[in-house]
């Protein structure tokens, strides 16, 4: 087994990529194991957490590449939620949106046509009781980072 210590500055481009696909909760840790689709067996012992496509072993012949696997995720699609105020509610659908998962605490993705967000229960009976349209799909979540830590400074 390889030990991994940190992802490769660069990907060597004409050499033919060997995809290792982790889940995403993996990626955020710093150690873990993993095995490539060729078998080659990889021990991860980070500094810090790698990203989905990130290089980090290479042999003669190819570059081992983090493949990120697919989840489920539900997608709201922007251009379905209204911008602007709607009579009788404060604020946009969009704002609101936003507001109903963040008080949930759930991370979002967003991309120039959809939002997306974990498939949770919680979240699917949010979207149904607010009459908020989703489709249910399995996707890379790649979440918008931040939020906040409750650990000491």
């Amino acid at each position: 087994m390889t030990i991994i210590r940190q992802a490769l500055d660069v990907s060597p481009a004409p050499l033919k990529p060997v995809r290792l696909a982790v889940e995403r909760l993996t990626l955020a840790k710093r150690r873990w194991r993993g095995v490539a689709e060729d078998g080659a067996e990889f021990g991860f012992d980070l500094e810090r957490p790698i990203a989905d496509g990130a290089a980090f072993h290479q042999t003669a012949d190819s570059v081992y590449v983090i493949a990120q696997k697919y989840e489920p995720v539900l997608e709201l699609r922007i251009a379905s939620i209204r911008p602007e105020p709607v009579e009788g509610r404060i604020g946009s659908d969009a704002a609101r949106v936003g507001w109903l998962i963040g008080n949930l605490h759930f991370q979002i993705e967003v991309l120039d046509e959809v939002i997306r967000v974990v498939d949770d229960p919680a979240v699917r009976q949010m979207f149904e009781r607010e009459g908020i349209g989703f489709t249910s799909c399995k996707r890379v979540f790649h979440p918008i980072s931040g939020g906040h830590s409750h650990g000491q400074h």
